[in-house]
């Protein structure tokens, strides 16, 4: 399939959105299905600051990684080379295309392991250096417990990191950008459509549950919508030694 084809089905999905009934994963099948085979390529031009949020994360020698609702396992191969001084990079997915994409890519990144399991719930057998979500928060429901599943998944002073689009509260707090009123309707009932759902109190959860690391926030193009920009942030956040799960 061409780019402008496989493009065109991608973007057909998105005009389609997210089904309505069946369970969150048959929702999420029914709407990845048809576009899993570009969801890389295409989504490379609208989510923006992954390189740069891998590009933040520490990797220790014989160290394990989590990423929760990782897709395809595309982020495994932003680490590069630091990849190879992991035990463990562990994608864990609810979605069965976006599952077989990621098994697919674990067949040649032998760090690379794929658990078909929720975010809320699912815990490695021991704790780890780091869990982190790089747009998939906005696409869990229950995205509460799924920050929490990954504050109690890493060991102390472990790293809780996550990238992603967001809107700001009417009322930014101090040192916060502040979105305007247009930019905080419309990007949650664009996305909505498609069950992205924008929260200002994402962000605010993350840095409730964790020591602030780095935080950035910025706006980015979108494909095929020239002139638009959508707001997104960077958030690293470290599990202080005495936190209590």
């Amino acid at each position: 399939m061409s780019g402008l084809a496989a493009d065109a089905r991608v973007l057909w999905a998105l005009l389609r959105g997210l089904p309505r009934g069946g369970t969150h994963a048959q929702r999420l099948a029914a709407f990845y299905g048809p576009q899993a085979e570009a969801y890389d390529r295409f989504r490379e031009g609208l989510l923006h600051g992954r390189e740069e949020l891998v590009a933040m994360l520490p990797v220790r020698r014989g160290g394990h990684i989590v990423e929760l609702g990782g897709g395809t396992g595309r982020n495994a191969e932003r680490f590069g080379p630091r990849l190879a001084r992991l035990d463990r990079y562990t994608v864990v997915e609810l979605c069965p295309p976006m599952l077989a994409k990621a098994r697919e890519r674990a067949a040649r990144l032998p760090r690379l392991h794929v658990e078909e399991g929720d975010a809320g719930t699912w815990r490695p057998e021991a704790p780890v250096d780091c869990a982190f979500f790089s747009y998939s928060l906005t696409m869990i429901p229950a995205w509460r417990a799924a920050i929490d599943n990954a504050v109690a998944m890493v060991r102390p002073g472990g790293i809780v990191a996550s990238v992603d689009f967001y809107v700001g509260p009417a009322v930014a707090g101090y040192g916060m950008r502040q979105h305007d009123a247009w930019t905080r309707r419309f990007w949650p009932l664009w996305f909505g459509h498609d069950g992205v759902r924008l929260d200002p109190e994402h962000l605010a959860h993350l840095r409730s549950r964790l020591e602030t690391v780095s935080l950035h926030e910025r706006f980015g193009p979108v494909p095929w919508l020239p002139g638009l920009r959508v707001p997104h942030y960077l958030f690293v956040g470290r599990r202080p030694a005495s936190h209590a799960c």
